[in-house]
């Protein structure tokens, strides 16, 4: 799956919901491998408890991080693959 690229500020406090349209916060910060440029992370804030039932892994300052590649679409909200973060 070949998602459009886009600016970091573009992403940058939208939603994210899951394909089924339950919330799962606002995105914060994407993080990324330095030497490859490859996105890992997108960082959550004002996360929902919804989140909590999905054993999401945190950072150390406890901020929710999903997987970049559980992405399905980019639009109006970061649309993510519930599935995928199984």
């Amino acid at each position: 799956m070949t998602i459009e690229k886009r600016p970091h500020r573009e992403i940058l406090s939208k939603s994210v919901v899951t394909k089924e349209g339950k919330k799962l916060g606002v995105v914060k910060d994407i993080t990324f491998e330095t030497r490859t440029g490859e996105l890992i992370h997108i960082v959550v804030r004002d996360a929902t408890s919804y989140c909590s039932h999905l054993n999401l892994e945190l950072s150390n300052k406890g901020e929710v991080l999903i997987p970049y590649n559980s992405i399905i679409a980019i639009g109006d909200f970061v649309v993510i693959s519930e599935e995928d973060l199984m």
